[in-house]
C-alpha cells in the first residue's frame, strides 16, 4: 500500500488538488473531515476543548463555536498549541481508522491529506510527500480574498504555520499552485503518474492482498512441515 502525503499551507490550494485526487479515483483521507467529526459534541476530543476553553465556546446546539475557536488559537500561539496536543491523539487515531478502512477494501494507493504532516511527524508515514506551494503575494491574495479579512489578519494566520518554503523544501513533490487552475492540473497528470507507478515490493507487503499472501504462505508451510513430521 502506498500512502502519499498531501500538505500545504493556509489558502495554498491543497484542498483543490485534494480533489483532484478525487477525480482521479484516487481515496483521499481528510484529515479536516477527521478533525471535526473528533470535536462533534460529546465525544472526547468535544469533552477536552469544553473543559479547557469553557463553555463559552459552545454554540447554543451545544457544538464547538469553530469560528469563535478559530480566532482565539490564531491569536494565540500557546493556546494553540494546546489544542493541538488536546486532539492529536483523537485525530491521529481517526486518520489511521480512516486508512484501516481503505485497506481492508483493498486500495492499493491512498492520499492523506494532512494539512499538520510536519507539524505531526505523520510524513514519516507517508511517500511520497506532495507539497502544493504558492508564492507569498498570492497565497495572501486569496487568503484576504476568500475569509474576507485584512491583510494584516492574513499575514498573522499565515505566520502562525510552519513556513511554506520549509514545507517546500522537504517535499518529494511540489504542485506550484501559484498560476491557473489549468496550470495545477497539468502538474497534477504528472504527479499522478508518478504514483500511480507500480508499487514497490514492500508497498506489496503493506497491501491487504499482499498481507493475504504472506498469511496463505505461512499458513501452507506450517501444514506442510507438520505433515512432513507426521
Amino acid at each position: 500500500m502506498r500512502l502519499v502525503g498531501l500538505t500545504g499551507g493556509i489558502a495554498s490550494g491543497k484542498s483543490t488538488v485534494s480533489g483532484l485526487f478525487k477525480s482521479a479515483g484516487v481515496p483521499v483521507v481528510d484529515a479536516d473531515i477527521v478533525a471535526r467529526n473528533v470535536v462533534q459534541k460529546g465525544t472526547g476530543g468535544w469533552k477536552k476543548i469544553v473543559k479547557t476553553f469553557g463553555n463559552n465556546i459552545l454554540l447554543e446546539n451545544g457544538e464547538i463555536d469553530r469560528a469563535l475557536l478559530g480566532q482565539i488559537v490564531f491569536s494565540d500561539p500557546a493556546k494553540r498549541k494546546l489544542l493541538n496536543r488536546l486532539l492529536a491523539p483523537h485525530i491521529s487515531f481517526g486518520i489511521f481508522w480512516e486508512i484501516l478502512k481503505l485497506w481492508v477494501k483493498g486500495c492499493t494507493v491512498i492520499s492523506v491529506d494532512i494539512p499538520l504532516l510536519f507539524e505531526t511527524k505523520m510524513d514519516r508515514w507517508t511517500n511520497p510527500v506532495v507539497v502544493v506551494w504558492v508564492d507569498p503575494k498570492t497565497q495572501i491574495e486569496r487568503l484576504m480574498l476568500r475569509d474576507g479579512c485584512s491583510e494584516e489578519q492574513a499575514q498573522n494566520r499565515i505566520s502562525s504555520q510552519l513556513a511554506l518554503d520549509w514545507k517546500k523544501s522537504e517535499a518529494d513533490i511540489v504542485i506550484n499552485n501559484s498560476g491557473l487552475l489549468e496550470d495545477t492540473k497539468e502538474q497534477f497528470r504528472e504527479v499522478l503518474k508518478q504514483v500511480s507507478a507500480p508499487l514497490t515490493w514492500k508497498e506489496r507487503m503493506r497491501s491487504r492482498d499482499g498481507f493475504l499472501s504472506i498469511v496463505m504462505c505461512t499458513a501452507a508451510g506450517v501444514l506442510l512441515a507438520r505433515k512432513n513430521l507426521a
